[in-house]
């Protein structure tokens, strides 16, 4: 049958149309969001506190949902209620030295945990195919830079959304092993550890990773990039009669979105607790070590499972990682931005994109360990994070910037604990850095 047009209806149209149609094709940005916060690095963080510590590490998930929605949720309503990204709504309260240093470190230790990623992607993949970690590394780097730059967002965002799906790989993995769970229930809620240097480190991993000021940056520019792809979209502080529904959607997106991302975490941690902790394995570095140390473990299955998650995750982390630095950079030069735009219309834009990923893929040649240039992100991710919360909070609790929708006080109150927290981890980590 021809279309109207006198052509063939494309196999691939008519898919991607399906795809649209699906309930989860229109979920917001908090569901990217929350899965790229379970990046490759991310797992190899989970993947060692499970192994070293079994349970006893559980209790930090809890603890670690409402700080990261709260913060999310903050940086999401900024974005839709002013229609400007947080370094655009940086640059406009506050002077430029403090916009163009979270900037800068941004950028750096964004290119740092994209070379740690891709790194983990590379290994997982020559441990699954058998082909060179470094050709496979490099596939997976120009495929992520060419879908950015080549394709539209609102197309490459709906397989972003059913590529989240690969996160169930971790819960499947359970399915595979025994697991006490009245045992993991308990310390689940009631945590049981000695609380050495050793415990210390992997509890600031584990927070470092989850609240990572790189989402801040995103999740408030995808709720632009979402405003101006509706028709007669406008920011809520000129447009209240859609503030209802908008910001009530805002708020089931992030917090459903950060759910999922914290219960793949914790699957994780409970995953390599009853395979690689239960048979002595209790060091990990890297999330493909984790992967090849479940085959002998677990078996076959749970280790393709495990492999196929890391693929996946880091498939949607790097985007995003890459993706939240040209955000941030182009909102401070006031240069055109917009995963919508084409290349010509936002050159700087697509630049800084390309720019972070190669040099990410030429660090995989150089002598720098990625587990270092994984450690030296987190390191200033954690300098990063304390006072751009604090910042948040501040624009969020100002009407001139947020009009009659600013923050509520419980929302607040979990800004500041997680600014408590990241500041005790930032701590740690200099210490940390110190004794090195």
């Amino acid at each position: 049958m021809l279309a109207s047009n006198g052509q063939r209806p494309s196999v691939f149209r008519g898919l991607l149309d399906r795809f649209r149609e699906h309930p989860l094709a229109r979920v917001g940005p908090g569901l990217i969001t929350g899965v790229a916060d379970d990046d490759p690095s991310g797992i190899a963080t989970y993947s060692q506190a499970g192994a070293q510590f079994g349970f006893g590490m559980l209790w930090t998930m809890p603890l670690a949902f409402p700080l990261m929605a709260a913060v999310q949720l903050m940086c999401a309503t900024l974005g839709r209620v002013t229609g400007k990204g947080l370094a655009a709504n940086i640059k406009s309260a506050f002077p430029p030295v403090v916009l163009y240093c979270v900037v800068f470190l941004l950028l750096v230790a964004n290119t740092l945990n994209i070379a740690a990623d891709v790194a983990a992607m590379g290994e997982c993949a020559e441990l699954v195919t058998g082909i060179d970690r470094h050709l496979m590394t490099a596939i997976f780097v120009f495929a992520t830079l060419l879908l950015q730059i080549f394709v539209p967002y609102h197309r490459y965002v709906v397989f972003l959304k059913w590529l989240t799906l690969v996160l169930f790989a971790y819960a499947a993995v359970l399915f595979t092993v025994h697991v006490p769970w009245g045992q993991v229930a308990l310390r689940t809620v009631w945590p049981r550890f000695t609380f050495n240097a050793q415990a210390a480190a992997v509890v600031v991993g584990v927070f470092g990773t989850t609240i990572s000021p790189y989402l801040f940056f995103w999740q408030a520019s995808e709720e632009v990039e979402d405003m101006q792809a509706k028709q007669n979209g406008l920011p809520l502080v000129r447009d209240s009669s859609a503030a209802p529904s908008e910001l009530r959607r805002i708020r089931w997106d992030t917090w459903s979105g950060m759910l999922y991302s914290d219960l793949t975490a914790w699957f994780i941690m409970l995953a390599t607790a009853v395979t690689l902790h239960a048979s002595g394995v209790t060091s990990i570095d890297t999330a493909a070590q984790a992967a090849s140390a479940l085959r002998p473990v677990a078996g076959e299955f749970a280790y393709l499972l495990f492999s196929v998650g890391i693929l996946g995750v880091g498939m949607i982390g790097v985007p995003v990682l890459a993706g939240s630095g040209a955000y941030a950079l182009s909102e401070a030069m006031n240069w055109k931005e917009g995963l919508e735009r084409k290349v010509p219309d936002a050159a700087g834009f697509y630049g800084i994109i390309a720019v972070s990923v190669l040099l990410a893929l030429v660090l995989q040649y150089s002598p720098i360990s990625p587990m270092k240039a994984l450690f030296a992100s987190a390191v200033i991710n954690g300098v990063v994070a304390v006072p751009l919360i604090v910042v948040i909070i501040v624009l969020v609790s100002k009407r001139s910037v947020m009009g009659p929708y600013t923050a509520s006080r419980p929302v607040r109150v979990l800004g500041w604990i997680a600014t408590v927290v990241m500041a005790a981890a930032a701590l740690a980590m200099f210490i940390r850095a110190l004794w090195q």
